[in-house]
């Protein structure tokens, strides 16, 4: 959720400058991270902007995808992998590794192509679709990644204007929208979430914690 970014990470797209990860040339396995930071201002108190990281085997750079709030929404490697958001640290929420992966990243590259908000004018801050409507989008579509944003990414429940309902690929999780300012999330892999104006009560039964708005995770 943001207008703009700041770099400031390693050149050529290589995660490690705040201890996430080896450099990609270090690294020699396929790796998917899903990554977040405070946004700027107001903004920051409330929500974080999210993005995806992945190196495929043997690939001596990271590639990173996110969406902004100009142009064409879609960024394909604008910033470094772990470049900071508004100066503010990077963390990973999950990752996948190894053969999975590998198996993953073809998918997902696919799946950045063909995201249904990326024309000029569709980026809408509050309550979407924002840079976390894109990787909750991504996240649905290959649930085989089994991670979930955390609550106080705004953004990530708006599926589509007016009444929508969508499962995760495959049938896991179930997301019930109201034009993203009310919602219901059941599943696995999100637990129990209820959006209401883009902030997130919850329970994650599968990895006991609370989760609640601007705060985020309370528990494992």
């Amino acid at each position: 959720m943001d207008d703009t970014g700041q770099a400031g990470g390693l050149e050529g797209g290589r995660l490690g400058c705040f201890g996430h990860s080896a450099a990609a040339a270090a690294l020699p396995d396929a790796a998917i991270h899903v990554m977040a930071a405070r946004t700027g201002g107001f903004k920051g108190a409330v929500s974080v902007h999210s993005w995806m990281v992945w190196k495929s085997a043997d690939a001596t750079t990271w590639s990173r995808a996110e969406v902004v709030g100009w142009g064409h929404p879609v960024r394909r490697d604008a910033y470094a992998a772990d470049a900071r958001w508004y100066s503010n640290q990077p963390q990973i929420i999950g990752s996948v590794t190894g053969p999975k992966a590998a198996a993953l990243i073809p998918a997902v590259e696919a799946t950045v192509d063909a995201y249904p908000f990326n024309h000029l004018g569709s980026y809408v801050i509050w309550p979407g679709p924002n840079s976390n409507t894109f990787v909750a989008h991504i996240l649905r579509e290959n649930p085989g990644i089994g991670i979930a944003l955390p609550p106080n990414a705004v953004g990530k429940d708006y599926i589509g204007p007016g009444l929508q309902a969508r499962r995760d690929a495959g049938g896991s999780d179930l997301h019930l929208s109201a034009w993203g300012y009310l919602g219901l999330s059941i599943g696995p892999r999100r637990g129990i979430e209820v959006n209401v104006l883009g902030q997130t009560f919850g329970l994650d039964l599968a990895h006991p914690a609370i989760k609640l708005p601007a705060i985020g995770r309370i528990g494992t």
